[in-house]
């Protein structure tokens, strides 16, 4: 099957059914999994077992950055190639972006207050991700305002574009500037730095909140697909009752 097909709603509707509920069950066990290794990490030898808030705090930042990057996608979908679809990811990943930049934030707070002595500064890291929410919240606040589908999703795939440009700062605002916010120590040249102890369980458990952002992803666009269609139905209902 061609990624084309995937253009026709009836059968993404019809592929959602079949995938969701294997899709669900992976999720679980990989919860499972990434928890019993969670739980039988050590503690680090300075930050004892405050370490742990790492856990959410790290796989909820992927996530934040991964669902921008691809709304960005989408928004490219929307404008460029008209995909009928594309408006529709975007606009049921806004919310998961937005609940997973919180959690950042608010792990992050409750990580940096005993390790540096106050809840927030305002790091490069630190002010990036929350102008990333902050973004969020306008997008989630412009498919709200705007009623009709069409032109919501081609303002939000423009202020979507926009605020792409905000992933790099925040992925490479550690090495740009001096800040309190730690560099890399997962995705770089050098190789890990973390303790096989602490990795693992933290790769498990980043891959688990992804299958769980992918499992709410697609049931959203389902929803949202649905939502739209009975939109319709009204909008022919109304019209025919009026003569039109």
């Amino acid at each position: 099957m061609a990624w084309i097909d995937l253009a026709n709603p009836t059968r993404f509707l019809r592929i959602v059914d079949r995938v969701l509920p294997w899709l669900t069950a992976a999720t679980v066990f990989a919860f499972a999994y990434a928890i019993n290794g969670v739980l039988g990490a050590p503690d680090d030898y300075q930050q004892g077992a405050t370490v742990k808030i790492m856990f959410i705090h790290v796989p909820s930042a992927w996530l934040g950055m991964f669902c921008w990057g691809m709304m960005s996608l989408s928004a490219l979908g929307t404008l460029v190639f008209r995909h009928p679809l594309a408006d529709v990811a975007a606009k049921a990943a806004a919310p998961l972006g937005a609940a997973f930049t919180f959690l950042c934030l608010v792990t992050g707070a409750l990580w940096g207050r005993p390790m540096w002595g106050t809840y927030w500064v305002w790091d490069a890291r630190l002010t990036s991700v929350l102008v990333m929410f902050i973004m969020y919240l306008g997008l989630l606040a412009l498919w709200r305002t705007v009623e009709d589908p069409a032109r919501a999703g081609r303002a939000a795939a423009i202020l979507t574009l926009v605020g792409a440009v905000n992933l790099p700062i925040i992925k490479f605002s550690v090495d740009w500037w001096n800040t309190l916010h730690q560099g890399a120590s997962v995705v770089r040249l050098g190789g890990p730095t973390i303790d096989p102890s602490i990795l693992i369980p933290l790769l498990a458990m980043t891959l688990a909140c992804t299958l769980l952002f992918v499992a709410l992803h697609l049931a959203a666009m389902r929803n949202e697909v649905l939502r739209r269609r009975v939109r319709t139905l009204r909008l022919l209902q109304a019209q025919t009752a009026r003569g039109v």
